[in-house]
């Protein structure tokens, strides 16, 4: 269980695992459904050894929304800390606006999913990706 959801501004590169992006395109949010889930996901995913934590975050965006043409900015580092467990597990969040789709997946995700309101998502992780939309907006990354 998640216990708290931190931000930073900075932090020491190695310590980064995930890229976690906030993806639009045509003014609608672009989320990820995965084959073995019901809930949906913003796009994101572990770094890989000797990756840097921008490569990730570009390379999870095309494998899960099939995202062949965006841009893509930092937003800020997350920490989630966790009920029972010691320290933190942190990640990179990225806002991007995808201009061309590839028409099909190459990953674990089944489809993607595009909609105009977040309202009413079951999300996967719904201790986590609520709070980070939520720093995006307050930094106003974001509508």
């Amino acid at each position: 269980m998640v216990k708290e959801v931190r931000f930073y501004d900075e932090i020491e590169d190695h310590r980064l695992r995930f890229a976690v992006i906030l993806a639009r395109s045509g003014g609608k949010w672009v989320l990820c459904k995965h084959r073995e889930r019901t809930t949906l996901e913003v796009p994101g995913g572990h770094r890989e050894p000797g990756e840097d934590i921008e490569t990730t975050a570009r390379r999870e965006l095309r494998e899960e929304t099939g995202a062949a043409a965006f841009t893509l900015r930092p937003v800020c580092i997350y920490a989630v800390v966790r009920d029972g467990e010691p320290g933190e597990s942190c990640g990179m969040l990225y806002a991007a606006e995808i201009t061309a789709f590839d028409p099909e997946l190459h990953s674990e995700i089944e489809r993607t999913v595009l909609l105009d309101s977040l309202a009413g998502v079951d999300w996967t992780y719904p201790d986590i990706q609520p709070r980070l939309l939520e720093e995006a907006r307050r930094r106003g990354v974001t509508p």
